[in-house]
């Protein structure tokens, strides 16, 4: 493959917790060495929001050392920038999530695939993977 791609939240939650849940393709391309894995800073946002709000159990390993976690699949931090949120702010209403309107920004601007199983990035002009 030997790429760029981008972890979408869940993407990086099932990677660290419950890989069966990953496609091939998915699996393949954050194991395989070639591949750059960035994982937004966005990520880290909603994961801690969600947990907050009671709606994501199971991620408190994940909350706690992410920064370790990330660096075990030997991703890179990618932080938001204001060209990211100007271009997240601009998008088209397809997609009401802000975190993931940020990633697909995020993806947009750094000419990256976006690794998730959420079909509403289709109605984006983003490549994903799955």
């Amino acid at each position: 493959m030997a790429g760029v791609v981008l972890l979408d939240t869940h993407a990086l939650l099932w990677a660290l917790l419950e890989p069966h849940r990953l496609s091939e393709a998915a699996r393949q391309a954050i194991e395989d060495p070639g591949e750059v894995l960035l994982v937004s800073s966005a990520t880290a946002w909603e994961l801690g929001t969600k947990h907050e709000l009671g709606c994501l159990t199971g991620a408190e390993g994940v909350l706690d050392g992410f920064e370790t976690h990330v660096a075990r699949l030997e991703a890179t931090p990618l932080a938001i920038t204001v060209p990211h949120a100007l271009a997240a702010a601009q998008l088209p209403p397809h997609h009401r999530d802000p975190i993931d309107r940020m990633l697909i920004a995020q993806a947009r601007l750094e000419g990256v695939s976006l690794v998730t199983n959420d079909a509403a990035f289709g109605a984006y002009d983003v490549r994903t993977l799955w």
